[in-house]
């Protein structure tokens, strides 16, 4: 079975809320501290999945995701 890369981030927020979001890891272990500044943070809309979706084709989703995003940046 090949190996999917996931990472997880956690945001908590001031009011106690927090999220997990889950994707495809945006910081490597062998990234350098001044490469791997955050400068914008971007939501998605809400999706509704599938309940037990499996992870290659929920993966599959986040990468067409990131696809539709990238063009839209300013």
């Amino acid at each position: 079975m090949k190996a999917i890369p996931l990472q997880l981030l956690t945001v908590i927020m001031e009011n106690g809320q927090q999220g997990i979001f889950v994707g495809v890891p945006m910081v490597a272990e062998d990234v350098k501290d001044d490469t791997s500044q955050i400068s914008e943070v971007w939501f998605s809309s809400v999706r509704d999945i599938p309940h037990g979706l499996p992870v290659a084709e929920l993966m599959e989703l986040v990468q067409a995701q990131l696809c539709r995003g990238q063009g839209k940046m300013h």
